[in-house]
């Protein structure tokens, strides 16, 4: 069963819920930027499951903070995370933890 992917904003804190899956993203692909406007934490420990749009998207949400200034952390980050980064051999600051 697939679990609802949602956020919510806490602060300079971006907290992502659900599956990141290519399937559920695209609200918060439609508002990333808006979204990210103040974000230094993206937090990924209710992500029940990712696939590599998953991936992508947090690439993209870390790029636009960059873009707007803010050095962008992960935290929470599964172990089925680290191993798409891996497998995409990604440097640390595109997905930086």
């Amino acid at each position: 069963m697939t679990q609802p992917f949602s956020w919510s904003r806490e602060g300079d804190k971006l907290a992502l819920s659900g599956e990141l899956d290519q399937d559920l993203l695209n609200p918060l692909w439609d508002v990333r930027r808006d979204v990210m406007q103040g974000v230094k934490l993206i937090d990924l420990t209710h992500v029940t499951r990712v696939d590599t749009a998953g991936v992508a998207l947090l690439v993209h949400l870390v790029a636009e903070g960059k873009k707007l200034g803010q050095a962008v952390t992960l935290s929470g980050v599964s172990e089925k995370v680290l191993t798409l980064v891996l497998l995409y051999n990604l440097p640390e600051d595109v997905l930086p933890r």
